[in-house]
């Protein structure tokens, strides 16, 4: 194995951060006969931004990344989408994105925000405008006042009118105080921009490749329309800006040049990045780079869900890709083996999964009631192989007997051994401790 290998392991699996100890170090580097002084992995710190209040919720580099989504309803039925947003708000997004595409649709919106607020959600209410922002936010001035944010996709504004269709959004947001988020996309790029810098690039007595131009391009468009913005009298504080791509290795390149070029609060995202494993994965790494990188100050992970699929899972994934890295916390984390010849039953995973879906249903109570509950680290482990070790190294874990093994299951709190469960109710007596563990040591 070689050093890179060895010490990003290492990094990965949190010994750099709380657990090298000298004898370690001594261990280690006799084994793999290289010095081992600092993990390879490093993370930066936060590039510097302004900060953009978005209904009371602080978006930039001092503070933590927020976490948004985006409702899939129909927003002209105003109770559908206010109980979307509302359970994608419960469920840990920080900001909530509607379409407002019609005039029915703008009509709806302050009807939403009267269904949040009869509930007591202050969540904040992001309106996602094309082609026709310019006439649904002058026509439906209560649709303007009702939204926290617009997102403008200057692509999307018109060809000849373009730039007058822009301001009228930007004036908008000006008369009724809100931030705005330009937001460039790979797929919707402004033709007469990217036409013109594809000419003067085939003039070049250099030309460079097509995809540098294409890059460039959105660049310009975000740089050019946030300035444009500014120029009509919007405040350089209430802008943040995307530009999003769709391919992981293009997106981190589009973030690093745009992450030198300005100061906003920037909206990562990687867009339209699929289905199931393939979009988690995706977005996964192309997020950890940029965040790893200190580039990014609100994620949105835009996974296209199964048919009537649940659509809070883009936010369970967004926190999580945080909660990974340690850059926030959201909720306790549990830890489980794979399985393996020796766990034949797949008892302790169905146990996981029940300790993993009990965890997610108390949190909207913890969260106000148990601080620090967030951090918590709970293990279910399915044999005697590592489920010990593992168990002691979590707030509270449970060891539980593998094929052939005697049936046991000890339980492990705060590193030391608690109790010994047996018999047929395993899991209602762990979730029994798990409730008591978190009573007396959040209170």
């Amino acid at each position: 194995m070689s050093p890179a290998v060895c010490t990003a392991l290492l990094y990965a699996g949190g010994v750099w951060q709380d657990f090298v100890l000298p004898r370690s170090l001594a261990i280690f580097q006799s084994i793999f006969r290289f010095p081992v002084s600092e993990p390879l992995v490093t993370f930066h710190t936060r590039r510097p931004s302004t900060t953009v209040l978005v209904r009371g919720v602080p978006v930039g580099s001092g503070h933590p990344v927020v976490v948004q989504s985006m409702t899939n309803t129909d927003t002209a039925d105003a109770a559908g989408t206010a109980d979307q947003v509302a359970a994608l708000f419960e469920a840990g997004s920080q900001k909530v994105r509607i379409t407002v595409n019609n005039d029915e649709a703008a009509q709806a919106v302050p009807e939403i925000r009267q269904r949040l607020d009869d509930r007591g959600l202050d969540v904040p209410l992001i309106g996602d405008f094309h082609y026709n922002g310019h006439l649904l936010l002058t026509k439906y001035p209560a649709c303007a006042d009702a939204l926290d944010k617009y997102r403008i996709n200057p692509g999307n504004t018109g060809t000849k009118h373009r730039d007058t269709n822009f301001t009228t959004i930007v004036q908008a947001a000006i008369d009724h105080g809100k931030p705005v988020r330009i937001g460039v996309n790979w797929g919707s790029l402004d033709q007469m921009l990217l036409t013109d810098m594809m000419d003067a690039n085939a003039r070049s007595a250099e030309p460079r490749e097509a995809k540098d131009v294409y890059m460039d391009a959105m660049l310009e468009s975000a740089l050019r329309s946030a300035a444009l913005a500014e120029e009509v009298g919007l405040p350089h504080d209430r802008i943040i800006v995307s530009a999003k791509i769709s391919v992981v290795q293009d997106l981190v390149e589009c973030y690093r040049r745009l992450a030198k070029r300005c100061d906003y609060p920037l909206h990562l995202g990687l867009t339209e990045a699929g289905m199931g494993n393939k979009g988690v994965i995706a977005s996964t790494a192309a997020l950890s780079i940029l965040l790893s990188e200190g580039i990014g100050d609100t994620i949105r992970v835009s996974l296209t869900p199964k048919p009537n699929g649940d659509r809070r899972e883009e936010v369970f994934v967004a926190q999580q890709i945080l909660q990974s890295l340690g850059l926030r916390s959201f909720a306790p984390q549990v830890t489980a083996c794979p399985g393996c010849g020796r766990t034949t039953s797949t008892f302790f995973q169905h146990m996981a999964e029940d300790i993993q879906g009990y965890l997610r249903e108390q949190m909207p109570v913890w969260r106000e009631t148990r601080p620090g509950v967030v951090d918590m680290k709970v293990a279910v482990m399915g044999c005697v192989v590592n489920g010990p070790g593992e168990s002691k190294h979590a707030n509270i874990g449970i060891s539980l007997p593998g094929t052939f093994e005697e049936p046991k299951a000890p339980v492990y709190v705060d590193g030391k051994l608690f109790t010994t469960l047996k018999g047929d109710n395993i899991v209602p007596e762990f979730l029994d401790i798990l409730e008591k563990y978190v009573t007396t040591t959040y209170a």
